[in-house]
């Protein structure tokens, strides 16, 4: 197939204090098999050489562009930015960070997957990663969702990691009819609206190298132990489950009138499920939401119960 009837693909990178790896990263980008792509970037307020890396990119690459973000919104709030951007002639948008790099047919398996969706259906492709150094080396995989993608899930836990995650159009102009208030998580929003509306895939082949290194946001951890009690801690601030109830109540507000009757049945017991420890009690034994693993569920239910967390 030539390149001029390939679906076109935006690619949109929110970068911050990059420097060290940008090069890379956008090398992978545009190095990709599908080759009707672009890749735009917002720098959400670098104070280190990022805006000249940028710079000397859009100089040589027709296909890369960049635009310096008046003020410093967050990764979600960047990404919303960037996706209320893309064009009008994009098939596809594609979440990408700025410190891994993809492997040469990320794009083009995303495209085959969600081309086999049926026309206008919202769908999210979103992928397993290799968990690598600084200097790339291979440290282990994410976890397989045993479970799979669902609404049940998205409501407590985000399996779409944002840097997998790519969009066909109809999930696109989906998500852009208006955007959750603030705070929101924009791939893991992107995976509970879409699971609910739409068609969540879940490639288990890895599609990038995850780069785990003392910048990162949220780190994906390099061990199961790691990564469990990464997610308790989160659970214990209470952070994670302010944000949860905060998401779902927004899922409410804005697509509750499109929800399937179970679903909508199912975000409201989730949030009606907190008023004392006997509805605790209740939901953490018989509510539907559920994480991917045994353990980890088992550690959300007993942390819900006792802390309706």
């Amino acid at each position: 197939m030539s390149v001029d009837r390939e679906p076109l693909v935006e690619v949109v990178l929110s970068s911050y204090d990059g420097a060290a790896w940008l090069d890379a990263q956008i090398s992978s980008i545009l190095g990709q098999t599908h080759g009707a792509l672009r890749l735009s970037v917002r720098d959400d307020g670098s104070r280190d050489g990022t805006p000249d890396v940028l710079a000397a990119w859009a100089a040589r690459e027709p296909r890369f562009s960049f635009r310096l973000g008046s003020r410093n919104l967050g990764p979600s709030g960047s990404f919303f930015r960037l996706l209320d951007g893309v064009g009008k002639d994009a098939a596809f948008a594609a979440f990408a960070d700025q410190d891994d790099v993809w492997e040469a047919d990320k794009i083009a398996r995303a495209v085959a997957a969600l081309s086999a969706l049926p026309e206008g259906m919202p769908g999210l492709y979103c992928a397993r990663v290799v968990i690598v150094d600084e200097d790339l080396q291979r440290r282990g995989l994410s976890p397989l969702p045993g479970r799979g993608p669902s609404l049940a899930n998205a409501l407590i836990e985000n399996i779409a990691i944002g840097c997998t995650s790519v969009l066909n159009r109809a999930a696109l102009d989906l998500l852009r009819a208006e955007w959750p208030a603030q705070p929101a998580k924009h791939d893991w929003w992107a995976y509970q609206v879409i699971s609910a509306l739409g068609q969540v895939i879940y490639d288990p082949r890895p599609a990038l190298k995850y780069r785990q290194h003392g910048g990162n946001m949220t780190g994906a951890g390099y061990t199961p132990l790691d990564r469990f009690l990464g997610k308790v801690g989160r659970q214990l601030n209470g952070e994670q489950s302010a944000l949860r109830r905060h998401q779902a109540r927004e899922l409410l507000r804005l697509f509750g009138d499109r929800l399937a009757a179970s679903d909508r049945v199912l975000v409201e017991d989730f949030l009606d499920s907190t008023h004392g420890l006997t509805d605790r009690l209740r939901y953490g034994l018989c509510g539907d939401v559920h994480r991917q693993h045994w353990l980890d569920n088992l550690a959300y239910r007993l942390l819900y119960v006792i802390r309706g967390v």
